[in-house]
C-alpha cells in the first residue's frame, strides 16, 4: 500500500503538476498547482532582466490620465446634455409663441444658460429675436434693391437710353478736355496758390488721409473754375504719407495732374514780399483780394493741430500773414474759425472772380454762424452784453457807470 502511494505521488509530480503549472489549471481541482505555478513564476521573474520589470511611476501616470479622460468625458457629456435641454426649452417656447430666434449659435446658447434668472433669459432671447428680424429685413431690402436695379438695367437696354448715355460720356470727355486746357493755361498764366505740405509730422495717419481728401476736392474745384489757380504743392517729400494717400486717390492719374509738385520751400520759388500766409491765428485781417500776391494755405487738419502752428511757421520765415474777415461779415455762433481746405479754395476762387466777400463767405458752413450782419460785430456784441446785463437784474447805476466809462475811453481815443 505504501509503495502504491509513493508510486502515485511520483506520477503526479512528474506529469500532472508541471502541466498544471504550465497551463494554469483551476485551483479547486489542484490546490497544489497554485503554489507550484507561483513558485515557477517567481523563479521566472527573478530570471528576467531589470528592463523588463514593471515601472510603477509610468503605471501611475497612465492611471491618472485615464481618470482625467473619464472626468473630461463626463463634463463634456454634461455640457452636451445641458445644451440639448436648453434647445428643447427654446423649441417649447417657440411653439408657445414667445419671441425666440430661429437660429441660435452654441455661444449664444451658452450665454442663455448662464443667465441668472428667467426674466434675464427672456430679455436675452428677445434681443436675439429682434436682431434676427432686423437682419432678415435688411437682407430683404438689399434683395429688393438688387431686383429693382436689374429691372432698371433691363428696361434701359430695351429703350433708347443707351444713346443718351453715349452722349453723356461724349460730353464728359469734352468737358474733361476743356478743364484740362484751362488748368494747362493756368500753369503758364494763372495766379499761383501754394499748399504748404510740411505738417506731416504734426498729424497722425488718419489726419493726413483727411487732409489729402480735402486737397483732392480742392483740386477738383479749381479745375472746374473759369479762371483756376496754378496750384503748387511745396515741401512735398517723396515716399511720404501725403504721396501714398494721393496715389490711393488718383492712381495712374497722379503723374498726369496739371499742378506743380516740388520739395522746395515756397520762399525759394517766390519773392518774400509777394507771399501771404493765410491763417486763422493771424492778427491782421484780409480786406481785399490781391491778384499780385501769392497766398499760402497750410495743408493740415485743424481739429488736432494746436493753435498758432501755421502762424509760428510764417513768423519764423518772416512772411506776411492774414486771416479772413469772418467777424466783419458773419455773426459767429459756435466752433473754431478754421475752415477746411476745399472751403478755402472755393472762397478764394469766388474772391478772385467777383471780389464779393458776402458771396465768397457763403461757403462757410451755416452751422457756424447765425447770419450776415450789416453793422460791425463789435457793436452788436456791446448791445447783446447790455441786454444780458439788464436780464440778470443789475442795477441801472452800474450799467450807467460802465457806459460812461466806455464813452470816456472813446473820447480820449479820438
Amino acid at each position: 500500500m505504501q509503495s502504491a502511494n509513493v508510486l502515485l505521488k511520483k506520477i503526479v509530480r512528474s506529469s500532472v503538476l508541471p502541466f498544471a503549472a504550465q497551463y494554469g489549471m483551476k485551483k479547486n481541482l489542484f490546490p497544489l498547482s497554485r503554489t507550484l505555478s507561483l513558485s515557477l513564476c517567481l523563479k521566472q521573474d527573478n530570471s528576467c532582466s531589470p528592463s523588463e520589470k514593471l515601472d510603477l511611476d509610468a503605471w501611475k501616470k497612465v492611471m491618472k490620465s485615464g481618470m482625467q479622460e473619464e472626468v473630461g468625458e463626463v463634463s463634456e457629456h454634461q455640457e452636451l446634455s445641458s445644451l440639448a435641454a436648453a434647445r428643447e426649452v427654446l423649441a417649447m417656447w417657440r411653439l408657445a409663441g414667445k419671441s425666440v430666434p430661429e437660429n441660435i449659435s452654441e455661444e449664444q446658447l451658452q450665454t442663455f444658460i448662464e443667465c441668472p434668472s428667467k426674466s434675464a433669459k427672456k430679455k436675452y432671447l428677445k434681443y436675439l429675436y429682434v436682431k434676427e428680424i432686423k437682419k432678415k429685413s435688411d437682407k430683404r431690402k438689399m434683395e429688393e434693391k438688387r431686383e429693382r436695379r436689374l429691372q432698371a438695367q433691363q428696361q434701359a437696354s430695351k429703350t433708347d437710353e443707351t444713346k443718351s448715355n453715349s452722349l453723356i460720356c461724349l460730353w464728359s470727355k469734352c468737358m474733361d478736355k476743356a478743364y484740362n486746357w484751362r488748368a494747362a493755361q493756368s500753369m503758364i498764366f494763372g495766379q499761383p496758390l501754394v499748399f504748404d505740405m510740411s505738417y506731416e509730422k504734426d498729424m497722425s495717419a488718419q489726419e493726413v488721409a483727411n487732409t489729402v481728401r480735402q486737397l483732392v476736392l480742392s483740386e477738383g474745384c479749381n479745375r472746374k473754375s473759369v479762371d483756376p489757380f496754378h496750384i503748387h504743392f511745396c515741401n512735398f517729400k517723396d515716399s511720404s504719407l501725403y504721396q501714398k494717400e494721393f496715389i490711393k486717390h488718383y492712381r495712374e492719374a497722379w503723374d498726369k495732374l496739371l499742378i506743380t509738385v516740388t520739395d522746395q520751400c515756397y520762399t525759394d520759388i517766390f519773392p518774400k514780399d509777394k507771399l501771404v500766409y493765410l491763417t486763422a491765428d493771424s492778427p491782421k485781417v484780409m480786406k481785399t483780394f490781391d491778384h499780385d500776391k501769392v497766398y499760402i494755405v497750410g495743408s493740415m487738419v485743424d481739429r488736432s493741430i494746436k493753435t498758432g502752428v501755421s502762424l509760428a511757421r510764417a513768423k519764423r520765415l518772416g512772411l506776411e500773414t492774414a486771416a479772413l474777415p469772418l467777424e466783419k461779415y458773419l455773426l459767429w455762433n459756435i466752433g473754431a474759425k478754421n475752415l477746411t481746405l476745399d472751403q478755402m479754395m472755393c472762397i478764394l476762387l469766388t474772391l478772385k472772380d467777383t471780389g464779393n466777400w458776402k458771396k465768397a463767405l457763403e461757403f462757410v458752413p451755416k452751422r457756424k454762424y447765425c447770419d450776415f450782419v450789416n453793422k460791425p460785430v463789435h457793436e452788436l456784441k456791446k448791445t447783446l452784453n447790455l441786454i444780458n446785463a439788464l436780464k440778470l437784474g443789475k442795477r441801472q447805476e452800474q450799467v450807467r457807470k460802465q457806459f460812461a466809462k466806455n464813452y470816456s475811453k472813446k473820447l480820449t481815443q479820438k
